[in-house]
């Protein structure tokens, strides 16, 4: 037991001892010792900066931030904003067989000058310019310069359309208007035409027996004397006579025999105006039995052509002193027969027919009007008075007893002024 105690104190006074060594201060050495290893050089130290203080100012700060900038204030303007305006640039006169189109230098109405070689109809190039007026000049065939055409109910359409593509002006990228296709329409009626001259437009055919698509050309043309070529002017004096031809263009066709029908003569273009004479029925020429005018057909010598010699007049209770001529124009295949349907006929001391088949005017004789249908004034010293014109309307012929195929045409021919006889 007394050796336990001992050595417990042996222990502590080790412990004592050594923790008196460590609080014993450290004694450098009198000389120094070279280090085993080199010493890399310490970096030089910065010099110690002084305390930072708050500064002060002596008197108070008065400078701000600037406002911010006002808009200047709008002024009213009186201001209106252009907007585009269709300019009545572009002019056609549709012609019998082409078309003429006059189009203004200033398309647009902007006051610049388009370049001529810009502007194009369809595919053909301007074919002359009016310098003085400052328009360019275009003339086509109506099937050509890609032209098209549509038929409606009651007009034939063709259609044109002006092309304008705007070249760089100079040398430069730039232009100043733009490209533009302005389309030309030329109407042309199906079924009544009114000229002072031939006309020629197109009909459709009509007949008993449905017959496939196809057309034909009627016209009525007002001749020379010597029947050689189309009278120049449509002016005749009273007494004159009128030389009328009527033609169907048979192309492709069969042969085929023309007629006239009936031709009423009018102040009006429209057939149905009053006063109204009408002169043929049935193709009876009347006005050689009810005037006693010289009024007669030419004998026939081509069947395509009927030509006709009417004693001018004019309507004596009329404020203008000229007519219009209409006639309905009939066709049919020189196979047929000259019968009371199809002729051509007139009065001189009896019925005549003009392909000589007088046997086909027996019935004339109860188509010719009543005195009273003469509100007409032939210069003669015949005057039956004023009365009513009386028309007669066609025949209606029996599809069963005929097969032949019957065309037909409404034509009107005038104005056509009538004079004072020469003395």
């Amino acid at each position: 037991m007394v050796m336990k105690y001992t050595t417990l104190c042996l222990a502590a006074l080790a412990m004592f001892g050594c923790l008196c060594d460590a609080q014993k201060p450290i004694q450098k050495p009198s000389h120094p010792q070279k280090p085993s290893h080199p010493q890399k050089p310490s970096h030089p130290q910065k010099p110690a900066l002084p305390p930072q203080t708050k500064q002060t100012f002596e008197k108070p700060l008065t400078w701000k931030y600037p406002a911010d900038p006002k808009p200047d204030p709008k002024i009213e303007v009186d201001f209106q904003m252009k907007y585009p305006v269709a300019a009545s640039t572009v002019a056609v006169e549709c012609r019998e067989r082409d078309a003429r189109v006059e189009v203004k230098r200033d398309l647009f109405g902007i006051g610049q000058p388009i370049n001529p070689a810009d502007l194009t109809l369809g595919n053909c190039a301007v074919i002359g310019e009016d310098p003085v007026a400052q328009v360019l000049i275009f003339e086509s065939d109506l099937h050509e310069c890609d032209s098209s055409s549509m038929t409606l109910e009651d007009a034939l359409v063709y259609s044109f359309v002006l092309n304008y593509d705007p070249t760089p002006l100079g040398e430069s990228p730039v232009v100043r208007t733009s490209k533009a296709a302005i389309y030309v329409e030329c109407y042309y009626p199906r079924k009544h035409n009114v000229s002072s001259s031939g006309i020629q437009p197109w009909w459709i055919p009509y007949s008993a027996v449905k017959v496939a698509e196809e057309f034909l050309y009627f016209t009525l043309t007002l001749m020379t004397d010597d029947w050689l070529y189309e009278r120049p002017s449509n002016q005749y004096n009273l007494g004159d006579i009128i030389n009328i031809e009527a033609t169907v263009k048979q192309y492709f066709h069969v042969p085929l025999r023309v007629y006239m029908q009936r031709c009423v003569a009018t102040v009006l273009p429209d057939p149905e105006s009053s006063p109204r004479y009408a002169f043929i029925e049935t193709g009876c020429l009347l006005d050689g039995i009810v005037t006693g005018s010289a009024s007669r057909f030419m004998p026939r010598k081509v069947d395509n052509i009927l030509q006709l010699q009417l004693e001018a007049f004019r309507f004596e209770s009329a404020d203008v002193a000229l007519i219009y001529i209409t006639c309905h124009l009939t066709a049919t295949s020189t196979f047929y027969v000259i019968d009371a349907d199809h002729r051509a006929c007139y009065y001189d001391n009896g019925w005549r027919e003009a392909s000589g088949a007088d046997y086909a005017c027996n019935t004339c004789g109860a188509v010719v009007p009543p005195q009273g249908i003469g509100v007409i004034n032939s210069g003669g010293s015949w005057n039956p008075g004023k009365g009513k014109t009386q028309i007669y309307d066609r025949t209606v012929r029996d599809v069963s007893k005929t097969d032949a195929v019957v065309w037909e045409g409404v034509v009107t021919l005038g104005p056509i002024p009538i004079g004072e006889p020469i003395a």
